[in-house]
């Protein structure tokens, strides 16, 4: 069934022509909502890890739950992440289709372009490079225990060797500096 359902969203995940692959219709994405963060992180790794294109993004405020993040992803899909989420035990609280909401999610990421710097804030974790050598100049954020630890270990190393966040820590904070690393990192290396 599984490899049935990967043929289907195959076909769908093609770019139509004439229309830039960034550029999807509300109409052709949907989300999925959790109770909790711990639940959207396990989801996104197990979407992920299943070939599936999604984003965390933030559901919109007339759907939004105990948790601020959702996963959003191409709604041919929906059978596919259904089924992978069934199996890893998640159970999210609610599935929508874009159509149906007012708003689109809102993108977690927020970008400050600084003469000489760039800073790329995710939920609450900011992360700031010098421009002229990627060298990781601050991070801050978040309220939890394991701030200062990952401030010490990235700071003033560039991000060509830095170690991942996400091989440091293990707390909310940690996951959304990994989300700002990997955003900061897309945007200064390509």
């Amino acid at each position: 069934m599984r490899r049935f359902v990967n043929k289907i969203y195959d076909l769908f995940r093609r770019p139509n022509a004439g229309t830039k692959s960034s550029e999807k219709p509300l109409s052709a994405r949907g989300i999925v909502l959790f109770g909790n963060t711990g639940e959207v992180i396990r989801a996104e790794k197990l979407l992920r890890e299943a070939g599936l294109s999604i984003q965390i993004k933030g559901p919109p405020p007339e759907v939004r739950t105990g948790c601020d993040m959702a996963i959003e992803f191409p709604l041919v899909a929906q059978l596919l992440v259904m089924q992978t989420l069934k199996e890893a035990d998640i159970e999210p609280l609610e599935v929508l289709p874009l159509q149906d909401l007012l708003l689109e999610p809102v993108s977690l990421f927020n970008v400050k372009d600084f003469p000489g710097f760039l800073m790329v804030r995710a939920a609450n974790m900011k992360i700031t490079v010098a421009k002229h050598d990627l060298r990781i100049v601050n991070v801050s954020g978040g309220g939890c225990p394991d701030v200062p630890f990952l401030a010490d270990r990235l700071v003033g190393k560039t991000l060509l060797d830095s170690p991942e966040p996400r091989d440091l820590g293990s707390t909310l904070c940690g996951y959304a500096l990994q989300m700002a690393y990997e955003e900061i990192k897309r945007r200064c290396l390509g």
